[in-house]
């Protein structure tokens, strides 16, 4: 079975566009989505720094519109057993399974972000991953120093959220049995408290939503489960700004409904390294530049006929 998944924020560099740009139509797709974004994608997505790309006000549309420019390009959609995305790329795989159309998510994303970045704004915040060591070991290092577990990705990572001091105070003294901590480039503890302002900015904004249910099997970052409700999708949207993302109940979830092959919509390979570690022996590919779009429909070929 097939599950296509969409990379979250910090996945994008400086130019990750341009080659997506060298395709039919891809030009056309980007000015249509930076109208319902209400920026430049095309600019961002070429000619911008990494400051400017870190800016979540602006990261959170680029990535979404580079998940569904990559995953359109492949067309495998209709041939995955699954959809998920992590953090942001929620909302890339809400628009690829039909729940929202593109331009709502992309409109959708670019109020989040907006909102995110606000709330960012207030306290000097950020994110920190944490690689290797005991779960339990890690998330209580977390505790005693007033952070919060945001992202549990499973595979030995855990991501840590809050103030600036509070991470530098992780900096300082990592859990025991953890190898290193490494600082994202996020502007923002997301996930967390600190971004309680921006639910209320999304909820305000779902009633003016179409919204349908999922053609395709969406697994929600709040708990790994399938869900089969577009109004609930878009709920769990609105609430996951501030609650933490379990990437590893995600990849259960997939487990358990048999996968056999994991793609990764650009810009790719956050999510299919964690894959590797955490499901060995199942193909993976991670969407980065056109290039890999042979080799993943290769792939495509050869799993989707597994879906069930």
């Amino acid at each position: 079975m097939l599950v296509l998944v969409a990379p979250g924020q910090g996945a994008q560099t400086p130019g990750f566009l341009t080659p997506w740009l060298e395709l039919p139509r891809a030009a056309d797709r980007l000015a249509d989505w930076s109208d319902a974004a209400g920026i430049d994608l095309v600019h961002y997505g070429t000619k911008a720094d990494a400051d400017e790309i870190r800016d979540t006000a602006v990261a959170q549309p680029l990535l979404v519109a580079a998940g569904l420019l990559s995953a359109g390009e492949l067309g495998a959609t209709g041939a995955a057993g699954a959809l998920a995305g992590h953090s942001v790329g929620e909302f890339t795989a809400a628009a690829l399974a039909g729940v929202l159309s593109e331009e709502a998510a992309l409109g959708f994303v670019a109020a989040r972000g907006r909102a995110m970045a606000e709330a960012a704004a207030v306290t000097a915040t950020g994110m920190s991953a944490i690689l290797g060591g005991e779960p339990e070991d890690v998330v209580a290092r977390l505790t005693e120093l007033g952070l919060t577990p945001a992202n549990i990705n499973g595979a030995g990572q855990i991501v840590a959220a809050g103030t600036i001091e509070q991470l530098a105070a992780l900096a300082e003294n990592k859990p025991e049995t953890a190898r290193r901590v490494t600082p994202l480039k996020v502007a923002g503890a997301f996930h967390t408290h600190h971004m309680a302002p921006a639910v209320a900015t999304l909820e305000a904004l779902v009633p003016g939503l179409a919204v349908s249910d999922p053609g395709t099997r969406y697994v929600s970052n709040t708990d790994g489960q399938v869900v089969g409700s577009g109004a609930e999708i878009v709920g769990r949207l609105v609430t996951q700004v501030s609650n933490p993302v379990r990437w590893d109940l995600c990849m259960e979830t997939f487990q358990k409904l048999g996968v056999t092959a994991i793609i990764e919509a650009a810009p790719g390979g956050t999510l299919v390294g964690l894959a590797k570690r955490a499901l060995p022996g199942i193909r993976t590919l991670a969407l980065k530049t056109p290039d890999d779009l042979e080799a993943a429909r290769a792939i495509v070929a050869e799993h989707a006929n597994q879906a069930e």
